[in-house]
């Protein structure tokens, strides 16, 4: 297989939020290839949930890990976690 047949490498953006903070949510973790693969392994065995958006993930990648996302990404990184926080309030009630 040459080089332009391969599969391109995965890759992952870890963002965390503390909502007691009042900050911002901040890239913890980042990577492709395998560092991608352990990222979204742990998040797994940690039931964190995973979104998947390539748009989404372009965009924080240009993020330095330990920083805030940036400032034009708060919204729509604001309808993610508030849609994440409602399925999880729907699952935990099963």
């Amino acid at each position: 297989m040459s080089a332009e047949q391969q599969e391109p490498k995965r890759s992952a953006v870890a963002l965390r939020y503390d909502e007691n903070s009042g900050g911002a949510p901040g890239v913890v973790a980042k990577g492709k290839g395998g560092i991608a693969e352990r990222i979204l392994a742990l998040a797994k065995e940690h039931d964190i949930p995973i979104h998947e958006d390539a748009d989404l993930l372009e965009m924080l990648a240009v993020s330095e890990v330990g920083h805030d996302i940036p400032l034009d990404l708060y919204e729509v990184v604001a309808e993610l976690l508030h849609y994440l926080y409602q399925l999880n309030g729907s699952l935990s009630s099963r």
